[in-house]
């Protein structure tokens, strides 16, 4: 298998794509590719793109071809084992499920006001009232399910799943930005950061030399 990225530093939906990867406990080569440099139109003409129109993550097995994060998960559970990536438990699934899926849908505010940047820490300032409804929703969300079925671990359903990397660059965006985060999930977020998946990105996003200055650059 052969996996496309962006950079570790800001590529979000690369993240989940490769959180994937990893998850899986297959061999993928890993090929991280500068977005939005001087080759960048150029490359993403090139057959390997064409599938995706240009768009990173994009996952090769061979013929199969995957171009989008949830997709990627899903198809790499019917490789390995659902149980890999999703709770066993019928009402903890169809909750994974739900958030997984709301996650790629939704949050826009939040996404776009606050994009990722693993390097950063900006200083804390009041985000804007569509940020706070989504940083609301998502508090919602994770408390909703850590109470129900994350006892069994640190996780939002006990182990590191599906969920957990649907949300994973959500949990560096608050860091970054200092972004209010309820009580309850500052031992979740600790626990994402933690993991060694996120800690072998976070290593590799601090080593990249390309700087991207729309994304230098605090909100406000």
């Amino acid at each position: 298998m052969k996996l496309i990225i962006g950079n570790k530093a800001y590529s979000s939906w690369s993240l989940r794509g490769w959180l994937a990867c990893r998850q899986s406990g297959l061999t993928f080569e890993e090929v991280v590719v500068p977005l939005y440099d001087a080759d960048w139109d150029k490359r993403r003409e090139g057959a390997e793109f064409a599938p995706s129109s240009g768009k990173v993550p994009i996952l090769w097995d061979g013929e199969a071809v995957v171009w989008d994060s949830l997709a990627i998960i899903d198809f790499l559970a019917d490789k390995v084992g659902r149980d890999r990536f999703w709770p066993e438990d019928d009402a903890a699934r169809a909750m994974a499920r739900s958030m997984a899926a709301e996650m790629h849908s939704s949050f826009v505010a939040l996404r776009r006001k606050h994009s990722m940047n693993i390097r950063q820490v900006y200083p804390a300032q009041t985000p804007d009232d569509d940020v706070i409804v989504d940083l609301k929703r998502l508090m919602e969300l994770w408390a909703q399910a850590r109470a129900r079925f994350g006892g069994g671990g640190d996780f939002l359903f006990g182990a590191f799943g599906a969920a957990d990397i649907m949300f994973a660059p959500v949990v560096t965006r608050i860091v970054t930005y200092q972004l209010p985060a309820a009580r309850f999930a500052v031992p979740y977020m600790d626990a994402v950061l933690r993991h060694p998946f996120m800690q072998d990105w976070i290593a590799a996003a601090q080593e990249e030399e390309w700087v991207i200055e729309r994304f230098e650059q605090p909100v406000g």
